[in-house]
């Protein structure tokens, strides 16, 4: 098998050359591996190696598909955060992390397993996955294939800059505010976040359970097909009714009509200030295109206090800083120290303590709320079309705290004074939102949302689009991005960092 056969499909592709024994796990693995090497020098967006373990597992693969997985052999990688894998480092992209090897598998972890993936690194991320870009101290920015210049995003950067690079076909991520759909934006690449409670979550009990597990991938199919994987369908059928890889079509079948779909179409900036020309090009086309794909495109206004909103968020955001940072012992058995953490990190965690706690009863209020007026908007419409991100990916190192933020960090975490605490906060929030504010929402709301990869810019970086749907309805949204994907094909687009190899 050479290299240029592994890029020309996907997860199930794959699985279907060993299931068939055109290809086997050793060659795939090797074919991973090989890419791996050859690009992560330029991007670093793998951050732990575990080669010789896979090797192992793949040239021991017995040849009996049903007994391997359904995607026995399939290369994958793991995000460095919140999904323990016994026996491998979890950094979490903190130094106080740093020598942290959990001794069992996560949930997520032990059906990635099951299903026959094949780990054999973790992914970049940014420190506890603070910042919507990936640019942790310990081990350096993770670079966007399109553009090496430029992010990949986050907090799933390095599982997005993997996939885009060519190393796998999909990879582990997670959401918990957006950490799946903007670096699946950022890299032109597909990515759902599932509703709350759809996949066993991997990390800690949070406030508000922003959180959910899945994948970044380059195929709607495939992100499909492991949400059944795992999710409670593994004992079905591929492609069953009732299923999400049947909502999406049989491989290989054509994608049909489906349903006429009523669409609110949402220019909002959400909790940002404003969207880019970039971003409202990249929405108006998509809605465009479901136009003339037969679906009804309506223009809405959400109506929702977006500043109320980000303070819950941020509140419910800091006690999470709180946990992992402050009773940092509870997870590593050892005693945080603040050279430990970046200082931005360090703040938040102090934010938590000092205000998050105590806000923490009116920000589970309003999350409580709004939810309320999603639902009721998604019971009048059965999908909802916005921005994924306020504009194109930023250059790397253009959102890092300043000097003076920094100084205002040290200074608000040895004097907790509350009105110096509240205008860091707002300040750091507003140059993280201005850009990556429009995905949010859907963590605080529970509600599944993906972004699709159907724009790019006259620099050649791309935009997505996201969409949003009733909570427990994926397969609206899956059954929509085939559609679009059939419509204006993505898959075989390749950043030049890809073509060059």
């Amino acid at each position: 098998m050479q290299s240029d056969d592994y890029l020309a499909r996907d997860a199930i592709g794959l699985a279907d050359l060993v299931r068939r024994g055109e290809a086997s796990p050793r060659e795939l693995i090797d074919i991973a591996i090989a890419r791996a090497e050859a690009v992560n020098p330029a991007i670093n967006a793998i951050v732990l190696k575990d080669y010789d373990a896979a090797r192992k597992r793949a040239s021991a693969w017995n040849g009996d598909a049903g007994a391997a997985g359904a995607l026995a052999g399939v290369p994958y990688l793991i995000k460095d955060l919140g999904a323990p894998v016994a026996g491998l480092r979890m950094s979490l992209g903190s130094r106080h992390y740093r020598h942290y090897v959990p001794k069992e598998d996560a949930p997520i972890v032990t059906l990635s397993k099951a299903a026959g993936l094949n780990i054999f690194g973790k992914t970049n991320t940014p420190e506890l996955g603070q910042m919507p870009f990936t640019e942790p101290e310990l081990f350096g920015p993770c670079r966007n294939p399109w553009n090496l210049d430029h992010t990949p995003g986050g907090s799933s950067g390095g599982a997005a800059a993997a996939v885009a690079a060519g190393i796998v076909p999909m990879a582990h991520a997670s959401d918990g505010g957006g950490s799946i759909r903007i670096p699946a934006s950022c890299c032109g690449l597909f990515g759902l976040k599932p509703s709350r409670g759809r996949v066993t979550s991997a990390t800690l009990p949070t406030p508000g359970e922003l959180g959910v597990d899945h994948v970044i991938s380059r195929s709607v199919r495939d992100s499909a097909y492991l949400l059944d994987l795992t999710s409670g369908n593994a004992d079905r059928p591929p492609g069953a009714p009732g299923t999400f890889l049947g909502a999406v079509g049989l491989p290989g079948a054509p994608v049909e009509s489906g349903k006429r779909l009523h669409i609110a179409f949402v220019a909002d900036p959400m909790f940002a200030e404003a969207l880019s020309s970039d971003a409202r090009d990249a929405i108006d086309d998509a809605a465009q295109l479901a136009a003339t794909l037969g679906h009804t495109i309506e223009p809405v206004s959400l109506g929702l206090d977006f500043p109320l909103l980000r303070e819950a968020f941020l509140m419910l955001w800091s006690v999470v800083a709180e946990e992992f940072v402050l009773n940092a012992a509870n997870i590593s058995g050892q005693k945080p120290h603040r050279d430990e953490f970046e200082i931005a990190t360090w703040a938040m965690a102090h934010i938590g303590r000092r205000l998050g706690r105590r806000g923490l009863a009116d920000a589970l209020e309003e999350q409580r709320r709004v939810t309320t007026t999603l639902t009721d908007l998604l019971n009048r419409y059965d999908v909802l079309l916005c921005a994924t991100l306020a504009g194109a990916p930023l250059k790397i190192g253009e959102r890092q705290p300043t000097q003076f933020e920094r100084v205002q960090m040290r200074a608000v975490t040895a004097m907790p004074v509350e009105a110096l605490m509240r205008k860091l906060l707002t300040e750091v929030s507003n140059k993280a939102f201005a850009w990556a504010g429009c995905t949010e929402l859907f963590n605080l709301t529970g509600q599944p949302a993906m972004s699709v990869p159907l724009f790019w810019n006259a620099r050649g970086l791309p935009i997505g689009v996201q969409f949003a749907a009733r909570e427990g309805g994926e397969a609206t949204l899956l059954a929509l991005a085939a559609q679009l994907e059939q419509a204006r094909p993505w898959f075989d687009k390749r950043p030049p960092l890809v073509r060059a190899r």
